[in-house]
């Protein structure tokens, strides 16, 4: 072998096992994000991604122990860091982790940053929170993030405010905040929505290059398929709360298994066929509070469906090698499901 690969499996940065987080709506808990299970390894990207409403964000602020007081919470399950066990951690201990070994990119860069404080002042805070320098090199840190980042200008845009910066200038502010103790995992929730696609491009590259000079490990979460298969190298197929796919990129991309996933590759448009109408998946995602308790959650929007998908809750498993999908069609335990699959069956 050459490069950086070796024959010993090495320890996954991020390991989440079994996590489930509900929110208390009229005094009853509803999951939000249910078993689900994968990890992240040293210097790898992982694209989550899935509809509006299917857990990915509610995921991400789970691992950043950022859930809504009293009505948010881990309700089971393990998010391993390094080794340690973060989902129990006090805030305290969570305040020495938080921005220094795992930051986050949030989603909507105008309402992230404070409006009342320049932009200097938010990026210094982060440095100064976490290392023991003065406040003169947390400045000169803050200037040199900015550059790092692509802003012109950083020795003056240092001093101005959130609303006098573009969305995209906004946005390389975020990463500079994110990047600014250079943390080992960095989560990006949706960190190119509402951008043009020129600047969307510049962005993607932007992470891109700061992943490969400072070794991070990045969890990409988004609804753009595109995004994914721009940077990742692992993407996780979300719906209703649960993961339904997860493959390499590739693989993914050139191989779907599971119904939802090709459903959403066939809703990309393609440069080389013209076509009048986008494939559309039919129905609407179940509601937190109506989500179905057994059988498979997309089984009511599903063109496979079997009559078993709505009494038999599938498992994600392996159905080839760095490919697993939680659907009936690749259960042994359901051997008309491969038939079913090679002849297609009517809607439930």
């Amino acid at each position: 072998m050459t490069g950086n690969y070796t024959t010993k499996k090495t320890t996954p940065l991020l390991q989440v096992r079994n996590l489930q987080t509900g929110f208390k709506i009229d005094r009853k808990f509803y999951n939000a994000v249910e078993d689900v299970s994968f990890n992240v390894d040293r210097k790898q990207i992982v694209g989550i991604v899935g509809e509006s409403g299917c857990g990915k964000s509610v995921m991400s602020l789970s691992i950043m122990q950022l859930l809504p007081n009293g009505i948010g919470k881990i309700r089971g399950g393990e998010i391993d860091f390094e080794g340690l066990n973060i989902s129990e951690l006090s805030d305290k201990k969570m305040n020495k982790i938080r921005g220094k070994e795992i930051s986050m990119i949030f989603q909507e860069p105008m309402t992230s940053l404070n409006p009342v404080f320049t932009i200097g002042y938010q990026i210094e805070e982060v440095i100064l929170n976490h290392e023991s320098i003065s406040k003169k090199e947390a400045r000169l840190r803050s200037i040199a993030l900015l550059k790092s980042v692509g802003i012109p200008r950083a020795d003056k845009i240092v001093n101005e405010y959130p609303h006098q910066l573009s969305g995209g200038m906004r946005q390389r502010v975020m990463i500079a905040m994110a990047i600014a103790c250079q943390p080992k995992l960095l989560i990006a929730d949706e960190p190119t929505t509402a951008l043009d696609v020129t600047v969307q491009a510049q962005i993607l590259e932007l992470l891109k290059d700061i992943q490969e000079t400072n070794d991070m490990s990045i969890i990409l979460i988004t609804h753009d398929l595109g995004v994914v298969a721009e940077i990742c190298d692992e993407v996780i197929v979300m719906y209703a709360g649960k993961i339904v796919e997860k493959a390499t990129v590739d693989e993914l991309f050139n191989n779907p298994k599971h119904p939802y996933t090709d459903l959403l590759m066939k809703a990309i448009p393609k440069m080389d066929e013209d076509v009048e109408k986008l494939a559309t998946i039919d129905g609407l995602v179940p509601s937190i509070i109506n989500m179905p308790q057994i059988g498979c959650r997309f089984a009511n929007r599903c063109p496979k469906a079997m009559p078993e998908c709505l009494t038999v809750t599938p498992q994600l498993g392996e159905v080839e090698p760095q490919h697993e999908a939680a659907c009936l069609l690749y259960d042994e335990s359901w051997p008309a499901g491969e038939e079913r699959q090679r002849e297609g069956v009517p809607v439930l």
